[in-house]
């Protein structure tokens, strides 16, 4: 209990981190909770064949709570495109539940090098402004169930809300970026619930899972995050619009390669 208290304050600090850039450069929080919520667990003792599963499916819960706040903003604002939306959630949610169940049988170690990987990714994207062009015509409705199965498998195996697979992809399909932001917020909701619930399922009797889990989802962390991010992303957001982007994302982009450079070398 002791330890719970002292580890309160970094979890509020992790959640308030996440979400002002998740405001500020349009990224979600998995990005900086997954390596976050590995080295805390780390320093909390966790097992090593649970501490990566952990911490993606805790990161995953936690885009439940933003995931619906921002869906429903979209949808307010008129910029959601339902049928596209409604085309690629079968997908998302079958990819989502197969995502968990490869996560949860994946070595540890396998699985943080896949999520380093996708940190370079992210941050080359970010700071060499990767804009796929966008196609001549709309996306077809089975392209679009087979594309969210790919994004649902990678996004619930890693941790993430998906965005930086589902936003260009739409682009390139002939959507606006408006829209293609608010489909992925959308398909983002769905996508994290399926991908908790297979989590908690799968890790309900998993050996070596401390005192407040459900089933890979640590409560205690999931709580202290969601608390502040949820009330710092619309200060990050308006901080967007004040700040220089394209430097911040340059910025932001090598701390993302320092990150993923420190968990290839085992750190």
């Amino acid at each position: 209990m002791d330890q719970l208290v002292l580890l309160l304050p970094l979890y509020l600090l992790c959640g308030a981190v996440a979400g002002l850039l998740a405001g500020l450069f349009g990224l979600g929080g998995g990005v900086i909770l997954v390596p976050a919520l590995m080295w805390l667990f780390a320093w909390q003792g966790f097992a090593p064949e649970i501490l990566v599963v952990t911490a993606v499916a805790t990161s995953l819960a936690t885009i439940v709570v933003t995931g619906l706040s921002s869906a429903l903003a979209h949808h307010r604002l008129g910029s959601l495109d339902w049928p596209v939306t409604r085309n690629l959630l079968p997908g998302i949610v079958a990819g989502a539940v197969a995502g968990a169940w490869l996560a949860d049988r994946l070595p540890g170690i396998w699985l943080k090098t896949a999520f380093a990987v996708y940190l370079l990714v992210v941050a080359l994207q970010m700071a060499w402004r990767w804009q796929p062009r966008p196609g001549a015509r709309p996306p077809r409705p089975l392209w679009l169930t087979g594309a969210g199965g790919v994004i649902g498998l990678l996004a619930a195996m890693l941790g993430i809300g998906g965005g930086t697979l589902t936003v260009p992809l739409l682009v390139r399909w002939a959507l606006s970026m408006r829209s293609a932001v608010a489909v992925s917020s959308a398909a983002g909701l769905p996508l994290a619930a399926a991908g908790t619930a297979s989590y908690g399922v799968l890790g309900w009797d998993a050996p070596g899972l401390p005192a407040g889990s459900l089933g890979y989802v640590y409560l205690p962390a999931f709580l202290g995050i969601v608390a502040t991010s949820t009330l710092l992303a619309p200060v990050g957001a308006g901080l967007a619009h004040r700040l220089p982007a394209r430097t911040l994302k340059r910025l932001f982009a090598a701390v993302l390669v320092l990150i993923a450079v420190k968990m290839l070398s085992g750190g």
